[in-house]
């Protein structure tokens, strides 16, 4: 019995000395593994197409998460969506940053062509601002408002000006979600981009602007504020109560109290957990959450504080 107790004890020994063997074998073979990826969180390069509707905020992303990780480099192509729709099928992008998840045919197409699985999340929420000239009167309007505006037959001829009219997030939400299928008016023009629009709008009396809240919603960017000194923001009638009207804040578009609101996905195409995955995380992550929230986009898993305030403008 003491043999068999003496053995008993040398194997266990043995069996702790194997356990401890083959969790350093698999510490090694991770980090191994891990060495052997062309990119990972913390190190390497991808390409990233986004809607350009929201490059302020997303610079700030980069910016930040660069900072954080100086091994990498997140290059981003800001672009018409229509068009970062199209990069869902080139190799070399690694993520795309739009208004919409991935439909079905689109994932079964990346998964046939790129042998990758596309999976997208919401990060966020946004508001189309409308923006009149300084001297216009035409501040509160309501949906039928903007309805007859884009359709070209309101009271006024007032002309909608959007960050180009073909292939952009603005310009099919205004179809889809607004219009509900109509067309535009042929008067509606294209601006190069929402800068443009900012810059056309604060020139011309008759027209009207359509673009992102990233924009123009922080006021503790310097931009922002030489922005908002050129054009007035519109109030838009609420969702709630008739005769109420609001304009594209925090607080309005989290509880979707303003009329125009639209989501914010990244549609990540990686097989492993490389780079485009640290940066996804980021973004939906706490501090990322933080980023839109002082963009004054409403964050997707960031819980808002909604207080009653006085706003003085």
């Amino acid at each position: 019995m003491m043999v068999f107790g003496k053995m008993m004890r040398l194997t266990g020994k043995g069996m702790i000395s194997l356990g401890l063997l083959t969790a350093w074998l698999s510490c090694k073979s991770y980090e191994a593994s891990e060495n052997e990826l062309p990119d990972t969180k913390n190190r390497g390069t991808i390409r990233v197409s986004a809607d350009e509707s929201f490059k302020p905020v997303i610079d700030e992303q980069v910016q930040v998460y660069e900072s954080n990780h100086p091994g990498t480099h997140i290059l981003v192509d800001y672009k018409p969506e229509a068009e970062c729709i199209k990069d869902l099928l080139t190799d070399s992008i690694r993520m795309v940053i739009i208004t919409r998840r991935a439909s079905p045919e689109e994932k079964e197409l990346v998964a046939d062509s790129l042998k990758k699985a596309a999976r997208s999340m919401v990060i966020a929420r946004d508001g189309i601002s409308v923006i009149v000239h300084p001297d216009s009167p035409d501040t509160l309007l309501t949906m039928n408002d903007i309805k007859q505006i884009l359709t070209g037959t309101f009271k006024k001829n007032l002309i909608p000006v959007f960050d180009g009219v073909k292939a952009t997030s603005t310009v099919r939400f205004i179809i889809d979600s607004v219009l509900g299928g109509d067309s535009l008016t042929p008067k509606a023009m294209a601006a190069r981009s929402s800068e443009g629009v900012i810059d056309y709008v604060a020139d011309h009396p008759g027209v009207i602007g359509f673009i992102g809240v990233s924009w123009i919603g922080n006021r503790e960017d310097s931009a922002q504020l030489s922005f908002l000194k050129k054009v007035k923001v519109a109030r838009l009638e609420s969702t709630d109560i008739p005769g109420n009207y609001v304009k594209a804040y925090q607080a309005y578009i989290y509880i979707r109290k303003y009329p125009m609101v639209r989501d914010l996905v990244y549609i990540l195409k990686e097989n492993y957990r490389g780079l485009g995955t640290g940066f996804a995380n980021f973004m939906s992550g706490e501090i990322g959450q933080i980023i839109f929230k002082r963009a004054y986009l409403a964050p997707s898993f960031k819980n808002l504080s909604i207080r009653p305030v006085k706003l003085n403008e």
